[in-house]
């Protein structure tokens, strides 16, 4: 009979926070909280065996999450960023031997950062809008780096929030979008996992284990967005994109 991977308190609280925030992601942050999971989970496992650890939890929440925000997903979004994620994620496979968590997390890490400089230290117009017309290839850009960090180490979010957040949609359709294409992905990567060797039948069974708290986790961050409007909504995504930011480079220099 399988046994849970983690048994002393400790590896359980740990793994207890990294679900429960995957979880309010999953409901609707758009990737904000979702990218801590494997840090956490770093803590008390090799990182690769947290991505893996993941996957299974992922793609119970996803089904929750497309009930949860059916048909709210902006098709033109969606349809910029999805066919190129999808290659990021052959891409990751590819060169799932060759390239370390550290490099993935140091680049997302950059990259976000970078991002929330330019769009809040800056002080650009905050109700400047981008039109997805005039992003096309913005959006095939940023897809394929956000499928290919999204299969080394879970971390789709930020290259998504990138391209995603200047369009300043409504909150319900930026957050149904966002699980739309992660939960695609996240499907996807369940042949090349396996292939990889990453999943096992014991990591499986302890990833089963903690489906309570993700499935809270998930209806709670659903609830929350829902009573969220644009001027809230946006601001708190931006803090959460800075604090990521700001520990995958930590964590990548160390």
């Amino acid at each position: 009979m399988n046994t849970p991977i983690f048994t002393d308190l400790i590896s359980i609280v740990i793994v207890v926070v990294a679900v429960f925030l995957v979880g309010l992601s999953k409901g609707g942050f758009g990737g904000a909280f979702g990218i801590l999971g494997v840090p956490i989970l770093a803590l008390i496992m090799p990182p690769l065996q947290a991505v893996a650890f993941l996957l299974p939890i992922y793609l119970v929440m996803d089904i929750i999450s497309l009930w949860t925000w059916r048909r709210q997903w902006h098709k033109g979004l969606v349809w910029n960023i999805l066919p190129m994620a999808i290659l990021g994620i052959c891409v990751g496979w590819v060169t799932a031997s060759i390239v370390s968590d550290k490099i993935v997390g140091l680049l997302v890490g950059i990259i976000a950062l970078l991002f929330v400089i330019q769009h809040v230290v800056l002080k650009q117009n905050k109700n400047s809008k981008i039109s997805l017309e005039t992003s096309t290839q913005a959006g095939h850009f940023w897809g394929l780096i956000s499928g290919f960090t999204s299969f080394i180490a879970h971390a789709g979010g930020p290259p998504f929030q990138i391209y995603a957040m200047p369009l300043r949609l409504d909150p319900k359709v930026f957050t149904s979008s966002s699980v739309l294409i992660f939960s695609v992905l996240n499907f996807l990567k369940i042949g090349p996992y396996l292939a990889l060797g990453r999943l096992n039948l014991n990591l499986t069974w302890s990833a089963l284990t903690l489906m309570p708290v993700a499935i809270c986790a998930t209806l709670l961050g659903a609830a929350i967005v829902k009573k969220m409007n644009a001027e809230i909504f946006y601001p708190i995504m931006y803090g959460f994109l800075t604090l990521i930011a700001l520990r995958l480079i930590f964590v990548s220099m160390l």
